[in-house]
């Protein structure tokens, strides 16, 4: 256990489950007060239940709300806020469905557009009084290692991940001189629900079995293995610490090596 963020309060998005929840466990072990943020209640209730609480002095709690309501989000964040400002930001939400990007809808770019960079935008907004008055902040964004190399049959995902990423760059430039860092954590395979879909949607495709899709990605990390969503949660953590506060602008792929470009 350490205390490195004693004091700070940290957002979570997507926390109900994955990379999400690990993460939120990550921070309330170094010592954060965390507030979980997804859709369903339930789920979000029983995180929090279980964060851990190592500083008698730690509060947790949760926002329900849909990342794609984004006037919704803003009341519900920045009345948290208002009751205790944030320094932490973990912008990390669901990836859209797999597909060629041939075929992709106007739709499809818009509704993944709004939840993935217009909602993380609209977060940052929200939570950057609190960051400017503690003259700390750690804006976190879980992306994709497809904005180095895009993933085949990802279209509409390799299109907006890569979009997040010039955000962030161009943010991170402008926060610095106020002690807010923005970096962009890319996992690779990790054992999450998406990658089950993408593993389910490649199957279906090709006509070939679940085990041999996996094993087929497997010879692609040189790791040879997959991620497990806690390990994705550290380099988080560390991003969020003060040990990192000059780690600033960066996409950091954690991906047991399988991302070749530099």
């Amino acid at each position: 256990m350490s205390d490195e963020l004693k004091d700070r309060h940290a957002l979570v998005c997507g926390a109900s489950q994955g990379i999400g929840r690990a993460t939120a466990i990550a921070l309330a072990q170094a010592g954060a007060d965390v507030t979980v943020l997804a859709r369903n209640r339930a789920n979000l209730e029983a995180v929090v239940k279980a964060l851990p609480r190592p500083l008698a002095t730690q509060q947790h709690d949760w926002i329900e709300v849909d990342l794609a309501n984004l006037s919704m989000l803003s009341v519900q964040v920045e009345a948290s806020a208002q009751l205790r400002p944030f320094q932490l930001l973990i912008n990390n939400s669901a990836g859209p469905a797999p597909g060629a990007l041939q075929t992709a809808t106007a739709e499809q770019f818009l509704d993944t557009f709004h939840k993935h960079l217009i909602a993380s935008h609209s977060l940052v907004q929200s939570l950057l009084p609190g960051m400017r008055s503690a003259g700390y902040g750690r804006i976190v964004n879980v992306i994709s290692t497809s904005v180095k190399e895009p993933i085949r049959h990802l279209g509409v995902s390799n299109t907006i991940r890569g979009a997040v990423a010039a955000w962030a760059k161009t943010l991170a430039t402008e926060l610095a001189s106020a002690g807010i860092t923005v970096n962009n954590v890319l996992p690779g395979y990790t054992r999450t629900r998406r990658l089950q879909q993408i593993i389910d949607d490649r199957a279906s495709a090709s006509g070939q079995s679940s085990e041999q899709i996996v094993q087929a990605m497997l010879q692609t990390v040189p790791a040879g293995r997959f991620a497990e969503p806690e390990e994705i949660a550290a380099a988080i953590a560390f991003l969020c610490s003060p040990a990192a506060a000059y780690i600033n602008g960066i996409n950091l792929p954690v991906d047991g090596g399988r991302t070749q470009s530099l």
